[in-house]
């Protein structure tokens, strides 16, 4: 008997309910896997409130990303075999003890990356994979600005930004978060409820401005994010912890320098089965070599998804959560 989480109307984490199910057989093409860690995500609360439409419509099962092991596969799959550790990025319906997704979404792990660790990492991860070596490419010398420096997403890019030989610029939330950004790869740390942005970054550039931000916070931030920019530079908008951002004339972009903005998602970048594992190998390089570290601060059980969210959304939470089956 199986364990999973159901939310069958949007709303707060009080949405989150859990059932009992019996786990089915894989179809073709798919794989069953009994999961042993499951990875909480911003992304998570924006499928709950219905701020991004859950695919299938409601109920659903949250969650997107998870590690675990194959106990089964359907016809046709050669991309997997029972027995294989495994760990996935994909969409919503990872908080459950088993799940039946595509054999193609997997991942094989290696050795060197544990379940947990690879729970806590495969999105964000992969995330800050595609941002700084595909978006826009980080070079030595380049000085970019990564918001929310100390959630899931920042802690990695912060530090992958300063392998790839970047000053980082990272903002925090509040002061208290600043020692664990500065840990973590950020030359420099502004927090956004006290200090000016623009007029930071302005100093810490010499007044030219970065040639990238990369921003997951969204309304609050959107803005003055461009401000900060040079000439012709890249405004990368990935998430919208702070609300969706507000419908923008495309001639602010002119009047600011000519600047570029895209609005890319992880899905997009990994669409391929070879877009995929060169992602995630690129991903497990860093951290196995040590370049980029995967610290767990929060733990809950899968039963205990209400508490997770309410860490998540009052700011409670650095660097990776994950939820034990």
């Amino acid at each position: 008997m199986g364990l999973r989480i159901v939310v069958r109307r949007h709303g707060g984490p009080e949405v989150l309910e859990t059932e009992t199910f019996e786990p089915e057989r894989p179809g073709p093409g798919e794989a069953l896997v009994r999961q042993t860690a499951i990875g909480l995500n911003y992304i998570d609360t924006y499928f709950r409130t219905g701020l991004y439409p859950p695919p299938g419509g409601l109920p659903y099962v949250p969650g997107n990303e998870a590690a675990g092991v194959v106990e089964a596969i359907g016809e046709g799959v050669s991309e997997v075999t029972v027995g294989d550790r495994v760990a996935y990025a994909a969409g919503p319906g990872s908080y459950t003890t088993h799940r039946i997704i595509a054999a193609r979404l997997l991942v094989p792990l290696p050795p060197t990356i544990g379940d947990e660790q690879a729970a806590a990492m495969l999105l964000k991860g992969m995330t800050a994979q595609y941002l700084l070596r595909q978006t826009y490419v980080v070079k030595p010398g380049d000085t970019v600005l990564i918001h929310a420096a100390a959630g899931g997403v920042g802690l990695i890019a912060s530090q992958w930004a300063k392998h790839l030989g970047a000053t980082v610029i990272g903002t925090v939330g509040s002061p208290a978060k600043t020692e664990l950004a500065q840990t973590h790869g950020c030359d420099h740390v502004i927090v956004l409820d006290r200090d000016d942005l623009v007029a930071r970054v302005r100093e810490i550039t010499g007044g030219r401005g970065v040639p990238v931000v990369y921003d997951g916070i969204g309304k609050t931030t959107f803005m003055a994010s461009l401000d900060c920019l040079r000439p012709r530079g890249l405004m990368v908008s990935f998430g919208n912890a702070s609300g969706p951002v507000e419908p923008v004339n495309i001639g602010v972009l002119a009047q600011k320098g000519s600047l570029y903005l895209t609005r890319p998602t992880l899905y997009t970048y990994t669409a391929t089965r070879e877009d995929l594992l060169a992602c995630a190998h690129d991903l497990f390089d860093v951290v196995t070599r040590g370049a980029v570290r995967i610290e767990i601060h929060q733990r809950f059980a899968l039963a205990d998804a209400v508490a997770a969210h309410r860490a998540l959304e009052s700011r409670a939470t650095t660097g990776s959560t994950v939820l034990i089956p």
